[in-house]
């Protein structure tokens, strides 16, 4: 079996991280890596917690050559505690968290020895099986119940380096990566941990979720330096009216980025934005520039095929044909439109919609700071199915948003009713799993919900 280096910095003092305003060299953090390794216990799997971005990608590291498998689940309740003891019982927690309450054997992140002073510090990059398992990543849940998907480094390796050469990350220059994204999820795993790993590049360590704290984190980087981040965050950035420092280049995934938010993040960061279309299933296969063009570009050596109504993704890092969630128009061999996930699809009155869609014209209606709508399971009295719709917008009334949404959609689609809620149930990298929507209207049920009764 071939092996593939686990970081491509060639040199010791190459920056891997940035952490409080201080550069992390490459000899630094194998060094980090060896000194956890020694701490680690016993068993196969390890659930790597951590918040903060180095540690998370130390303890990555450390599992990898120990040879245990890193579990990344998309959340951390409870019930996918339990879910993941069936799944892994040997598995332990690493986090850096003193409070942290996950139910598992916990261990926690070491302080770690400074690299000792030497003129000319030994620097040999280990090499890794390109068929080991890395990680066993676990579906969001937006449509139901996570499912686990193992991850080999070969395929991992080849998809976080081609997506480095799209993102202009191999052109010599020292980049800088800053996520928003946590590290447990598809997204911030590949882009904002593995892609510098696999790049010669940096990645800011800390945790930036906020506006503020975002803002924070681009000023503390040095450029170039690209911000890899969410639809959700990204909007919650430009509604703070914050002055955003220059980037070189934003990210986004995990949702459809419209256009308009596009346009208006290039002209504030002064920045181009790339969007990525992927799965947990199948990593990036495709990215565009929304501010553009609504169409996809297939990544290189990736092919679709349509059979039985479903779309099936192979080639290239995707080591077996997967098929996707998602309505695909094909335009050409290697482009096509996207037109939301097949769950999202709706058929009221004869006509068909889509909760991506109907979530795109909601969230444009000035005013609304996040919204979605929610078809539940039940059918109404009259036999119809009727959407929800969950609003965040402070200073609206729902009759002035049912008349805003009039204008945009058909009447069969507008919700009964509209709530007005303070925030939506969105986890850590901003989607909206459906048992959280189906929790809040049961919570909003009641008499005292502010609703629209039209």
């Amino acid at each position: 079996m071939p092996t593939l280096p686990l970081i491509t910095h060639e040199h010791a003092d190459s920056v891997i991280a940035w952490r409080d305003g201080c550069s992390v060299s490459a000899a630094q953090f194998l060094f980090d890596v060896a000194q956890l390794r020694e701490k680690l216990p016993g068993g196969s799997h390890m659930l790597n917690g951590c918040n903060d971005r180095y540690r998370f990608t130390v303890g990555l590291a450390a599992a990898l050559l120990s040879k245990k498998i890193s579990l990344l689940p998309p959340a951390q309740t409870p019930e996918m505690m339990r879910q993941l003891q069936l799944f892994a019982p040997d598995a332990f927690c690493l986090t850096d968290r003193a409070d942290c309450a996950i139910a598992l054997p916990q261990l926690q992140f070491p302080a770690l020895a400074a690299l000792p002073q030497a003129k000319e510090p030994a620097f040999a990059v280990p090499q890794v099986d390109s068929g080991q398992v890395v990680a066993t990543v676990f579906t969001s849940g937006s449509t139901g119940v996570p499912c686990a998907h193992p991850k080999t480094w070969g395929a991992l390796v080849r998809n976080v380096q081609s997506a480095a050469r799209l993102c202009g990350l191999r052109d010599g220059r020292r980049h800088t990566v800053i996520g928003t994204v946590p590290s447990q999820h598809m997204f911030g795993f590949e882009s904002a941990v593995l892609m510098a790993m696999q790049s010669a590049n940096a990645l800011a360590a800390g945790d930036a979720f906020y506006p503020a704290d975002i803002c924070h984190a681009i000023a503390a980087a040095p450029r170039p330096r690209m911000l890899v981040s969410t639809p959700v965050h990204l909007r919650a950035l430009m509604q703070a009216g914050l002055p955003v420092p220059a980037l070189d280049l934003i990210l986004s995934a995990t949702a459809p980025l419209s256009s308009a938010l596009a346009e208006q993040l290039e002209a504030a960061c002064r920045a181009p934005v790339l969007e990525i279309y992927g799965s947990t299933e199948t990593g990036r296969i495709a990215t565009r520039n929304p501010a553009q063009t609504p169409q996809w570009q297939l990544s290189d050596g990736i092919r679709l095929n349509r059979q039985d109504g479903v779309t099936w993704a192979f080639g290239a890092h995707i080591e077996c044909a997967t098929p996707l969630q998602d309505v695909i128009e094909p335009i050409g061999e290697d482009r096509f439109l996207l037109h939301g996930r097949t769950a999202d699809l709706i058929n009221i009155a004869g006509k068909r919609s889509s909760l991506t869609y109907l979530n795109v014209q909601l969230n444009a209606i000035p005013g609304v700071v996040d919204g979605a709508f929610f078809m539940p399971d039940e059918v109404g009295p009259d036999g119809v199915t009727r959407l929800t719709a969950f609003v965040v917008a402070p200073g609206c009334t729902p009759a002035m948003l049912m008349t805003a949404l009039r204008a945009r959609v058909d009447a069969v689609f507008l919700p009964r009713p509209l709530i007005l809620v303070d925030a939506l149930p969105r986890n850590a990298s901003g989607k909206l799993p459906r048992a959280a929507l189906q929790s809040l209207a049961l919570a909003q049920s009641g008499p005292a919900a502010k609703q629209d009764a039209a």
